[in-house]
């Protein structure tokens, strides 16, 4: 198994001047949608953990909970700890009486923005992410509610989460946009054709969530019989009978790669993700000490040109059996947003 580093590097993500550890600490799985919550005292000491490890870029959303992980990460940045850290958390998907809707209007995205402030206890925050895009608003009216939050000291960068290429180029013009959160890992790659590439063009930042395919690549198959029923990999069509068996090949074909390399397939996975460039941040999630040290591992797992491309065969478009999402959450995606006319007044 390759050993954690001395010490995780740093880096400018985007180019607005955003500094965070190379490898981000995604807080989602401690409170929700993986299983049942875990114990707020082991969770806090986990976080502690990670940032005494270098760890700094710590990652959550009001929807997870919701507002739970907010106010658990709160806890955790209390007693002079939010110094240390690159705070980013998310705003747009509400769930009112059950019902989940998207919205990116300035009155919900002031009132969201509030609310987080107040459950994480701070002064602002770091990176700002609009979490879904709203498909009524125009991103012009979003990202210009999101500018005054910037110029009132609230939050000092803003980023979009699964925002197609003209999305991102619309909300450029009106602020820059620091950072584009994105699904990206070995069997998750669709990002490549369009987003990374707009991303590049623009100076963005390149945060890569589930960099391990959601557990996939650290357990494999088996990880499909150890969910509980309030986890939502349950409904996630990858996971699913009928395609777990094809990608357990994809898992092999890693395991079998990590075992020659003396690490971890989790470690390949990661170590992959990493290998995409300088400007990527991945952000893999964990509730448990033993694997945040493995993941940390991933940072000195070096891989050559050949390597990277064995690896890219093996989850090649056609090889990965099953969507990314349930087919009710593809209405997340963003196609577009419509234009601005005189109807909204973003000033």
């Amino acid at each position: 198994m390759a050993a954690a580093p001395v010490s995780v590097p740093r880096m400018k993500l985007g180019s607005q001047g955003l500094e965070v550890s190379a490898q981000g600490l995604g807080c989602m799985g401690m409170s929700a949608w993986y299983g049942p919550a875990k114990p707020e005292a082991d969770m806090i000491k986990l976080v502690h953990h990670a940032i005494a490890a270098g760890v700094t870029f710590l990652d959550t959303s009001d929807v997870y909970g919701p507002h739970t992980n907010e106010t658990l990460l709160g806890k955790a940045l209390q007693g002079g700890v939010r110094e240390k850290v690159e705070l980013a958390t998310k705003f747009g998907v509400s769930f009112t009486h059950g019902k989940r809707e998207i919205r990116g209007d300035p009155a919900y995205v002031r009132a969201s923005c509030e609310g987080s402030l107040r459950r994480l206890g701070v002064d602002f925050i770091d990176l700002y992410y609009q979490h879904r895009i709203d498909k009524t608003v125009p991103i012009e009216v979003t990202i210009g509610e999101l500018k005054k939050l910037v110029a009132e000291g609230k939050i000092k960068y803003i980023g979009l989460s699964e925002a197609s290429a003209s999305t991102i180029r619309r909300a450029h013009a009106v602020h820059p946009i620091t950072a584009v959160q994105l699904e990206w890992s070995l069997w998750s790659r669709d990002a490549e054709e369009d987003l990374i590439p707009t991303c590049r063009e623009l100076g963005i930042g390149i945060v890569a969530y589930s960099p391990l395919g959601r557990g996939f690549f650290s357990s494999g198959p088996k990880l499909v019989d150890s969910l509980s029923d309030q986890d939502l990999r349950k409904h996630i069509p990858r996971f699913q009978p009928e395609n777990v068996e094809k990608n357990a090949q994809i898992f092999e074909r890693v395991n079998a790669m990590a075992t020659r390399k003396g690490c971890t397939p989790s470690q390949l996975a990661l170590a992959w993700v990493h290998r995409q460039g300088n400007d990527v941040c991945p952000i893999p999630g964990t509730t448990k000490f033993e694997n945040f040290i493995q993941n940390l591992g991933a940072l000195s797992v070096k891989l050559t040109p050949d390597e990277v491309a064995e690896l890219e065969s093996y989850a090649a478009a056609g090889e990965v059996a099953g969507d990314r999402y349930p087919q009710i959450a593809n209405t997340w995606k963003d196609s577009e947003t419509p234009p601005l006319s005189s109807s909204w007044k973003s000033g």
